[in-house]
């Protein structure tokens, strides 16, 4: 089944696929059972009901979550989407995969997530400022800059975000910036945020092209989802000389084998919103998108999109996930036998949280960085992480997604011998 627009819709449970990656990481690295035991639980959950006035006078119920899962290595960090299709499963599986790249990224963070069920196309300007303040309202006893700090996701942006800080700091009666990160820039945002998620990603990319001698101006790529994530990327690709073949969103899918116009594509999605309507590419089935030929696959759309169903007809030959949670646990097997090298999202798509960081950075000190400053941090820091993944897979002898959990776990594992258990 597909939901609009022949967007796949997500065939496996999130939190399943995260479990599986946890404890099938955690006993190759022979960590005990009962601190798989321990990583495999959210510490905090928080299930909210809440009302919102709609512009005709009716009262709506909306359900929202706020899951923090580790606090060993510093406050929790994570993203709010809302999304009609958002679940408790899919909250607390997000939340545990922020744990694992704030590690692989050596941020002082654990991770968190949020999240409210709703479609925000449906909601007017004034609707959603009214949902995103009861929200925060109702969140508001579990957050702030020394426990979480909640960021953009899935359909949200600068402008959620600043309604999250105002709220939050009409409550507690003092401007607080650093409760929240993605914000506008006149509110304490960090220049370089917009698009730290694709252009940390394409840093990644480059370092492991140069690495491994790829020459990137001779090479193809295909971009599952054309939002934040992967319209920048996009754009970061097409300046590198990528040749962008196939992109695909909630709209459908275009192809050209000659390359398509991305800066025109941009313009439109812009315009538009969606891609469904440019002239310039054969329009094409995200399932088709998938499967075809490409040397790099970019899946930045949601979850559970290389499937054991799919896998074998995907033709790229190497795959960075820009999403979370992209490739179940048989895909990745698949890929395994096939030869198909997979950069995993809990190192390819921290671009965003890293730049995070620096913002929460920047709001407790009160003090901007210029974004030629962001963006070299950036690349540092991807770089770095990048080469740290490479070094364990290289002498453990494991895939680039084991290798990234192996080092997030030892990291988060280590945090919490040290600390020790309560009391």
């Amino acid at each position: 089944m597909a939901v609009p627009g022949n967007q796949p819709q997500p065939s496996e449970n999130a939190l399943t696929v995260a479990l599986t990656q946890l404890r099938t990481a955690g006993r190759e690295l022979g960590l005990a059972d009962d601190l798989i035991e321990y990583l495999s639980k959210p510490q905090r959950v928080l299930q909210v009901n809440f009302p919102v006035k709609m512009d005709d006078g009716r009262v709506r119920m909306f359900e929202g979550y706020r899951v923090q899962h580790n606090f060993a290595r510093g406050p929790a960090k994570g993203g709010i989407r809302f999304h009609p299709a958002v679940t408790m499963d899919e909250v607390i599986a997000l939340a545990m995969w922020m744990t694992w790249k704030c590690a692989v990224l050596d941020l002082p963070y654990g991770g968190a997530k949020g999240g409210v069920v709703v479609d925000p196309r449906e909601l007017s300007q004034a609707e959603l400022e009214r949902l995103t303040r009861r929200f925060t309202y109702e969140i508001s006893a579990v957050i702030g800059p020394e426990v979480d700090i909640p960021g953009p996701d899935m359909n949200t942006n600068p402008q959620v975000m600043a309604w999250i800080m105002d709220t939050y700091s009409m409550h507690r009666g003092a401007m607080t910036p650093a409760v929240v990160t993605g914000k506008p820039l006149e509110l304490g945002g960090s220049l370089g945020r917009n698009a730290a998620t694709g252009r940390g990603l394409v840093y990644v990319l480059e370092e492991y092209a140069r690495q491994k001698g790829i020459n990137l101006a001779e090479t193809t790529a295909v971009i599952q989802g054309f939002g934040n994530v992967g319209g920048a990327a996009a754009r970061f690709l097409h300046e590198l000389g990528v040749k962008v073949v196939g992109v695909g969103d909630i709209s459908g899918a275009l192809y050209d084998e000659r390359g398509l116009n991305i800066p025109a594509l941009l313009e439109h999605r812009d315009r538009h919103g969606v891609i469904e309507g440019f002239e310039g590419g054969e329009p094409i089935t995200n399932e088709e998108l998938l499967a075809l030929p490409c040397d790099v696959l970019i899946p930045a759309a949601l979850e559970n999109q290389l499937t054991g169903a799919n896998a074998g007809q995907v033709r790229a030959k190497l795959i960075v996930e820009g999403a979370n949670g992209p490739t179940t646990p048989e895909a990745d097997a698949i890929f395994r036998d096939r030869g198909i090298v997979v950069i995993p999202d809990i190192l390819a798509n921290a671009g965003g949280v890293t730049v995070s960081y620096f913002e929460w950075v920047q709001g407790l000190e009160r003090y901007q960085w210029d974004e030629d400053e962001v963006n070299q941090r950036l690349r540092q820091k991807m770089v770095r992480a990048l080469h740290e993944v490479m070094a364990v897979a290289e002498k453990d002898g494991l895939p680039y997604r084991q290798a990234a959990y192996a080092l997030a776990l030892r990291r988060v594992a280590e945090a919490v011998r040290l600390r020790g258990i309560f009391p």
